[in-house]
């Protein structure tokens, strides 16, 4: 595969994951919030908000490439502050609901947590963690091409996290529905979609952006 490939591929699977972090604040907009939240300006703006993240995460990303030569280390920390960012944007519920659980003289009810979403989000630090740490490897280089790998780690952490992920919204979704339709009127399904339409159509147009931009600059300036 050849260098600009290589970047216009990572481009694409930026822009998904991005996506990814939408398609995380719509479920937890519609199961997770808080009781305190329901109907507030937040809980109005969260997906919104979210859609502009996604935006501003394949943006950051995809023009972090352009730096891995020039400032590797700039490069790598534009990286990793724009999926970090959405992360915690997304989890903003749940910490808060984790918070309130966590004062003795506070009964849960509806905050209650399923166990998942503590998996889930112990799985997703170790796997920001992998990402820009490049544990073990660090350690001894070379020892862990094959196996071991950061990289080979990242990806179990971020599937199992996954999973815990969408048994925790089961959860929520099987726990709060009924409670939460009585409180707050559901995201309809027009609007659903025309969201993520949107930041589809948004996320294709800056990695199209990007991908020009890449193909115009000279070869040796996209090879890294």
């Amino acid at each position: 595969m050849s260098p600009r490939a290589r970047h216009i591929c990572y481009f694409l699977d930026y822009g998904a994951l991005s996506l990814y972090s939408l398609a995380c604040a719509l479920t937890y907009g519609a199961y997770a919030m808080p009781s305190s939240w329901l109907n507030s300006n937040l809980h109005q703006l969260f997906v919104p908000a979210a859609a502009v993240n996604s935006l501003l995460c394949t943006f950051l990303s995809c023009y972090s490439r352009f730096l891995e030569l020039e400032n590797p280390r700039l490069s790598k920390v534009l990286r990793t502050v724009a999926f970090a960012y959405p992360f915690f944007f997304d989890n903003l519920p749940l910490f808060y609901r984790l918070l309130l659980c966590s004062r003795g003289s506070f009964s849960c009810g509806q905050e209650a947590l399923s166990v998942n979403h503590s998996y889930h989000l112990l799985c997703a630090l170790l796997t920001g963690f992998l990402f820009a740490s490049h544990f073990p490897e660090c350690l001894a280089p070379g020892r862990f091409d094959y196996i071991g790998h950061s990289h080979q780690l990242f990806h179990i952490c971020a599937v199992l996290g996954t999973h815990f992920q969408l048994e925790a919204v089961l959860a929520d979704m099987g726990a709060r529905r009924a409670w939460l339709s009585a409180h707050s009127p559901p995201s309809s399904l027009a609007a659903t979609v025309a969201t993520m339409g949107l930041a589809v159509a948004g996320n294709l147009l800056i990695i199209a952006i990007f991908t020009i931009a890449l193909l115009r600059a000279p070869q040796g300036a996209s090879e890294s």
